[in-house]
């Protein structure tokens, strides 16, 4: 028996989840592979990815991100797994690669969540390894920022403002200053641009679901900034409609907009609320050591 690839653990993972019940990804993998993949040697089971992942995880793992992002199953609290209706209607089926990636929630996933072609991971044909290796970060990297996005939008809104505070300290700006949370007139925290403190930015973080930051928005925040300032950054987890980005735009003071998609863009670059996993080095042959030969 071969270790399976990613997408054959579709129906396993459907099937051992279709009895409904809420199950931490530990537990629905062991049941995985002890159902499924009792067949495979110790080696096999043992065997590591090239960042030391064991592998036959590694393969459950993608198996049930894919099966996420096609609404096949989805994640109600953290580390924790549960099948949809559209899951359990799978289950009796040959569910194929082809099948998960052109149902519609997994086309939706990334045609809203993901719009820009610069960081939609699509098929490569002919491609070289490199093509190949680059395509593989890109899509771990997407991953990475869906399930960073989704956080965000279920923490403590007060965390949430405090966490906008720390990536701006890590951007480069100066010290930070926590507002009240009761009577702080619509700002959140107030950053200072310099190092010494000569030029404040007021901040306000708003951490929505589906709801877009309305116009009244930002015309209550313009209203709650100072005349000490004309600089404000307003950030959120979902997105701003039309009204309020005009209203920013056109506003005597210059306010920033940074939506979900912009936000986890900056956290991931500047690793807050990330950490780096693996390291990977790529070799080439070095053609100056031969020179003498």
């Amino acid at each position: 028996m071969e270790i399976p690839k990613f997408h054959e653990t579709f129906i396993p993972i459907l099937k051992i989840l279709s009895n409904g019940e809420t199950i931490y990804h530990r537990e629905m993998s062991k049941k995985i592979i002890n159902q499924f993949y009792s067949d495979l040697t110790k080696e096999q089971l043992e065997k590591k990815t090239k960042s030391g992942d064991t592998l036959i995880l590694n393969r459950i793992a993608w198996g049930k991100s894919y099966l996420k992002k096609g609404g096949f199953i989805e994640f109600p609290k953290r580390g924790m797994v549960k099948i949809t209706q559209k899951g359990i209607n799978s289950v009796n089926k040959s569910l194929t690669l082809k099948d998960v990636e052109n149902s519609s929630s997994f086309l939706n996933f990334y045609t809203e969540e993901k719009p820009s072609k610069e960081t939609t991971p699509h098929k490569i044909e002919n491609a070289s390894p490199q093509d190949l290796i680059d395509e593989g970060f890109l899509q771990i990297e997407t991953e990475v920022k869906e399930e960073l996005l989704d956080k965000l939008k279920s923490i403590d809104p007060f965390y949430f403002e405090k966490i906008i505070l720390i990536l701006l300290k890590k951007m480069g700006y100066g010290d930070f200053i926590e507002t009240s949370k009761t009577g702080d007139g619509g700002i959140d925290g107030i950053i200072n641009e310099d190092k010494l403190g000569l030029d404040k930015i007021y901040i306000q973080a708003k951490r929505y679901g589906e709801n877009k930051v309305r116009e009244k928005d930002i015309r209550n925040f313009i209203g709650a900034m100072s005349g000490d300032t004309q600089k404000g950054v307003f950030v959120t987890t979902s997105t701003f409609d039309d009204k309020a980005v005009k209203k920013a735009s056109d506003a005597h003071h210059t306010i920033v907009l940074i939506d979900g998609n912009k936000l986890s863009d900056l956290m991931h670059e500047y690793n807050v609320g990330i950490q780096i996993k693996s390291v990977y080095e790529v070799k080439e042959l070095d053609i100056d050591f031969f020179e003498n030969e």
